[in-house]
């Protein structure tokens, strides 16, 4: 490869291989260690993903019901990270918390060696929610919440510390299906960050705070907040298809369409369009979802654009309950399986990742006298 036309960002460019998902073949589809996303969706939880990803096999349920209990255990935080919690200010970005969060636990529970990381790793996956949530109450609402709940879900967790409840089953399982869809996808940015610092044979709470930190950019992380800012603009579906049209005659850009990977359609968004469609049927207010699919039908009939999975998460999660400024937060708590299993990947046959670059600036020049 040569010169800003080739593979300019990477794309297209291999960097490495995987045994963890295949993403985009022939245009579309998501495989998490050879199952379908879509399978895994609608008749798997996302601690049996998380598993599957992190060990290779999916559990029977001895061991399901075995590592469900385990993450149960792993969610209370030290009291020193929720004294840090507390200090950071209210106006802060969650993923800012997060990614806080996830590098103190690194300094209260540093890995010890690599023969620790599956240890590290179940443990973000089990307290990163409590993370968040134990910060957004404190910040918002000066609550000092208690992270551990008899939840066996991560779902179901995250919606108890959320709403002080016990969530309903529908709600949890809309969450859970979030969850899987969102828990992995290759050498996405975030995911190639993490691996990157991985190479360095640094330690595993470092690269999970690279990978936070890349997602935090709007880049990747984020369209959903940006679906919703859009699709919460306009009162009505009528509103939403003139204002859109608007937008696009400015050729303003609609966050929540297309993908850099897939070409034909995103495989999760209507897994999540599903979902959110059996969530706006039980509230009282269904515009949101009604003006989310004018929007959708406006861009592929004008520039045959796709949603992809953050597009109608926007209206899932409002039907949840969830504040917009926890949703792309809700995406590290689902995408922390995926960046770990890529970890030990790495770890398991590493170079050091050092690509070249094609210089294109001055010839040589001699320092001025």
């Amino acid at each position: 490869m040569s010169g800003a036309s080739a593979g300019a960002g990477l794309r297209g460019v291999s960097a490495g291989t995987t045994t963890i998902a295949t993403v985009g073949a022939e245009g579309s589809g998501l495989r998490y260690r050879g199952y379908d996303v879509v399978e895994l969706a609608e008749h798997s939880c996302y601690e049996e993903v998380a598993y599957l990803l992190l060990y290779g096999e999916l559990p029977g349920a001895p061991d399901l019901d075995d590592y469900r209990l385990r993450l149960r255990e792993l969610r209370e935080l030290p009291s020193t990270l929720r004294e840090i919690l507390e200090r950071i200010p209210a106006n802060t970005h969650p993923m800012d918390v997060l990614r806080t969060g996830c590098s103190m636990l690194g300094t209260l529970e540093p890995e010890a060696d690599f023969s620790h990381q599956l240890d590290a790793a179940n443990r973000l996956i089990a307290s990163l929610p409590s993370m968040l949530l134990y910060w957004h109450h404190y910040a918002n609402f000066g609550r000092r919440i208690e992270t551990a709940t008899d939840e066996l879900s991560t779902a179901g967790h995250f919606l108890n510390l959320l709403h002080a409840a016990k969530p309903s089953a529908l709600h949890e399982r809309a969450l859970d299906a979030s969850l899987i869809l969102y828990a992995e996808h290759e050498f996405n940015a975030s995911t190639f960050a993490a691996r990157v610092c991985a190479a360095t044979l640094s330690d595993f709470h470092s690269a999970v705070t690279a990978a936070i930190g890349t997602l935090r950019g709007p880049l990747h992380g984020g369209a959903n907040e940006a679906a919703m800012a859009l699709l919460e603009v306009f009162d009505s579906p009528a509103a939403a298809e003139l204002g859109v049209r608007e937008m696009l005659e400015r050729k303003e850009k609609i966050m929540g369409f297309g993908h850099a990977v897939y070409r034909k359609t995103d495989p999760r968004s209507p897994v999540i369009k599903a979902w959110a469609l059996k969530l706006a049927t039980t509230d009282r207010d269904q515009t949101l979802y009604e003006i989310a699919e004018v929007v959708e039908a406006l861009l592929w009939n004008e520039k045959k654009l796709f949603p992809n999975l953050d597009f109608y998460s926007a209206p899932a999660y409002r039907s949840l309950g969830i504040p917009t400024p926890l949703f792309t937060p809700i995406f590290v708590c689902s995408r922390i399986g995926g960046w770990a299993a890529h970890i030990i990947e790495q770890r398991a046959d590493n170079r050091l990742i050092r690509p070249t670059a094609d210089y294109v600036g001055s010839g040589p020049r001699p320092y001025p006298p």
